[in-house]
């Protein structure tokens, strides 16, 4: 199962929110490339950002800061946040960002996401699924469709989406585990890669999505208020699984 410790972007700073919600607010880093380097050197294999800003604005607003983290570490990056256009799309994969993460558009005009994997290939766009109560939310999660996750997770499989971020909105930034069971089933449904996203707390939370057969887990808050080490937990669910074994780790440990 990769792992993909966060970094969520505002103002240049390294926060994290409580629902998406931008009054509910905590700054962990005022030099993000910092964070980035600290959970390379623990072992991560792979980085998820999100530009906040970007997300309520509709377009990259901490570029300056994202090209930092990106020649700071050698590891790859996926970054999401107010990415909807080609131009974007193009702009974030010329920084040296290894896959883009494609949300508000996505939902909007889901034919979008079929030209952009035409042109750049499956391997460096993400279909970003955000949710609660099992509806899609858009525009940095200020507004609702009326498109249900899994019915937006099978049209991006139609149009050539390998990889999907499923958050859901009511967990993220609440410590209070991910909705395991619905990510199971869009795993189940679809046999895309699902990365988990939204809730996670603990090692237990890691070995139930890694028991369901989830592809990735993003690891938030839990990393920044220590509840999660990520060596530990790359030791038991990544390289473990790169090897063919189950992961050995267990509530008892």
């Amino acid at each position: 199962m990769q792992l993909y410790p966060a970094i969520d972007l505002k103002n240049g700073q390294c926060v994290r929110l409580k629902q998406g919600a931008f009054k509910e607010i905590t700054v962990y880093s005022d030099k993000p490339e910092e964070i980035a380097v600290k959970w390379q050197s623990k072992g991560a294999s792979y980085l998820h950002l999100v530009d906040l800003d970007g997300a309520l604005a509709g377009h990259s607003v901490n570029e300056a800061v994202i090209k930092k983290i990106v020649d700071t570490v050698s590891i790859p990056i996926e970054i999401g946040g107010g990415l909807r256009s080609e131009e974007a799309i193009e702009a974030m994969l010329a920084l040296g960002i290894a896959r883009v993460i494609i949300g508000t558009k996505a939902a909007e005009h889901p034919e979008f996401i079929r030209d952009m994997v035409n042109k750049f290939g499956q391997e460096r766009l993400v279909a970003g699924i955000d949710a609660k109560n099992g509806m899609v939310a858009v525009e940095g999660w200020e507004k609702f469709s009326d498109v249900s996750a899994s019915e937006l997770v099978n049209q991006m499989k139609e149009y050539g989406i390998r990889h999907v971020v499923y958050t859901d909105i009511a967990r993220d930034g609440m410590l209070s585990g991910p909705n395991v069971e619905y990510t199971k089933k869009l795993t189940e449904e679809t046999g895309l890669d699902i990365i988990a996203s939204g809730g996670m707390s603990s090692m237990e939370d890691l070995r139930e999505l890694y028991n369901a057969g989830i592809h990735g887990a993003i690891i938030g808050k839990a990393l920044y208020e220590n509840r999660i080490d990520l060596k530990e937990a790359i030791d038991a669910f990544e390289r473990e699984d790169h090897q063919g074994r189950k992961s050995g780790w267990s509530a008892k440990n």
